[in-house]
């Protein structure tokens, strides 16, 4: 990247094209925000800086909305201070523009696309640091963010994800006393959530990937005392999760993609001191996770995108003194 940095986020653009916006940098010695935002051509490997967020943020939500463009909203500013602040890429002139704020400032939130092409968003942190349970919609014809029903659990660092029945799952995360295992549904027809089964772990700062038959895959985290190397499934038919196999080495705050074959592939681990360069693979006819290529350097607080063709760019890291701005694929 032009830029190295690290708490970005990596969306892909419907020409295949991918977006990395925002995070933070270092100049050698400290940390700052930056706005800036390029672009990788995955038929050339090569990066082009495009146009700068108008504000620096980092750990926001990046979602790929209706026509193509990509919606940012909230994370922490250049003030430090957590934002309620939304704005709009636009492929087609590379320019961002602000949109409408949301009601409540919110970091450590989870963003979904869903039926209508709105964008969810749920839970996280206020400005004042306390954890949320409110969820709001952003519509992309009026630019207005609204007011929907409330998860029944206050939580943040929990996972989202769009079910193929247009449902919203939400597992796990903290509240500001414990880890969860409590997971509860979002129905866009309603713009109420109910409660469903709950995880057989505790989980924060996990994975949750949709497989193919519509199951959900979460992996890892922290139960606060432990990195997690459990794994279960949520089956939506019936709102009960079971247990599968373990991943041969423990992570948190990882990543998982989806490929185009139905396995995931999971990415690193959390540790700031030592990054990890592991990775293995979950297949879900057989339910058993494997070892896959090691990665050229250890990455923690890096972004990833499954491309078109199927491969996995990995973008960035953090570190000290200096903030990684290589990328590699899987």
């Amino acid at each position: 990247m032009n830029t190295a940095r690290t708490g970005h986020s990596a969306s892909v653009l419907l020409n295949g094209q991918v977006l990395v916006a925002g995070g933070t940098s270092s100049n050698g010695r400290t940390l700052f925000y930056v706005n800036s935002s390029e672009l990788y051509n995955s038929s050339t490997g090569v990066w082009t800086t495009t146009g700068s967020m108008n504000i620096a943020r980092t750990s926001h939500t990046a979602s790929v909305i209706s026509g193509g463009k990509v919606l940012v909203a909230g994370g922490s500013d250049q003030n430090s201070a957590v934002s309620n602040s939304s704005e709009l890429y636009d492929p087609s002139t590379g320019a961002w523009t602000t949109t409408g704020s949301m009601n409540i400032a919110r970091s450590g939130h989870t963003a979904s696309v869903i039926s209508g092409g709105k964008v969810l968003v749920a839970g996280g942190n206020d400005q004042n640091y306390i954890v949320i349970n409110s969820s709001q919609l952003y519509d992309p014809s009026t630019g207005a963010w609204t007011t929907t029903g409330s998860m029944h659990t206050v939580r943040k660092v929990h996972t989202a994800s769009v079910l193929l029945n247009g449902q919203v799952l939400v597992a796990g995360g903290s509240n500001s006393n414990s880890i969860l295992s409590s997971s509860e549904l979002y129905d866009p027809s309603t713009g109420t959530w109910t409660t469903t089964g709950s995880m057989n772990t505790v989980r924060k700062v996990h994975t949750a990937s949709v497989l193919l038959n519509g199951h959900v895959l979460v992996a890892g985290g922290s139960n606060s005392n432990d990195d997690l190397s459990s794994s279960e499934l949520f089956d939506p038919s019936t709102g009960v999760w079971t247990t599968t196999g373990s991943m041969n080495v423990p992570r948190y705050l990882h990543t998982a993609s989806v490929l185009l074959n139905g396995q995931v592939l999971v990415i690193s681990s959390g540790n700031a001191a030592v990054p990890s360069n592991t990775t293995e693979l979950y297949d879900p006819s057989s339910g058993v996770w494997t070892t896959a290529g090691s990665m050229n350097y250890g990455r923690y607080m890096y972004a990833a995108a499954v491309l078109a063709n199927g491969h996995v760019l990995v973008s960035g890291s953090y570190g000290r003194p200096n903030v990684l701005s290589s990328a590699e694929l899987y």
